[in-house]
């Protein structure tokens, strides 16, 4: 089973994107949960949501994981919460941030010695999207990273998720989530 957590800030659209994803997921004949847990439930607050994948049913309805992957969707989250806890050897990190990679985990000693890809979707969204909604850039640094779905095919499926939205907000999410593919290192 793999098993994803993000950790971000209410209002940032993590619920979106990992609802987003279990949607695609859910289009290839695989089983998927998505879901999250929320501390005060509101804006800005610290939060986690979840997915979870797999070819056979899954009946595990935890929040607790031992994550494959780590999507941080808020790069103050890195110092203020322990975006390691519960993971194990081959753990993935995706991390938003303006830093390198070497700077970020220069800057945070829990990531020494873990596979930490960065990429900066606050940016991203901002420059595509016109707003810091960084999950659709995340989901494309997920793609180039993990290999789970053609680049094309993802954005495809992203389109018909996002179609209720106006074709220029779609299109320019389809831009954030190139952007984030090309650029996440």
């Amino acid at each position: 089973m793999l098993e994803i957590r993000w950790h971000s800030r209410a209002g940032q659209g993590a619920v979106t994107g990992a609802k987003g994803l279990a949607d695609v997921v859910s289009t290839t004949g695989k089983h998927v949960q998505a879901f999250a847990f929320y501390g005060s439930a509101k804006r800005g607050a610290a939060m986690t949501a979840y997915n979870r994948v797999d070819d056979h049913e899954i009946l595990n309805h935890e929040k607790y994981m031992n994550p494959d992957f780590v999507f941080v969707i808020d790069p103050a989250l890195v110092y203020t919460t322990d975006v390691t806890i519960n993971d194990k050897p081959e753990t993935v990190y995706i991390i938003t941030t303006h830093m390198s990679t070497d700077e970020l985990v220069a800057s945070q000693p829990k990531l020494d010695g873990k596979k930490v890809y960065t990429v900066d979707c606050i940016k991203i969204a901002q420059e595509t999207i016109g707003r810091a909604i960084p999950n659709t850039p995340m989901l494309g640094a997920f793609m180039k990273i993990s290999g789970m779905y053609d680049i094309e095919f993802f954005k495809d499926s992203m389109k018909r998720i996002l179609a209720k939205l106006p074709p220029k907000i779609v299109d320019a999410n389809m831009d954030a989530i190139q952007r984030a593919y090309d650029e996440v290192k």
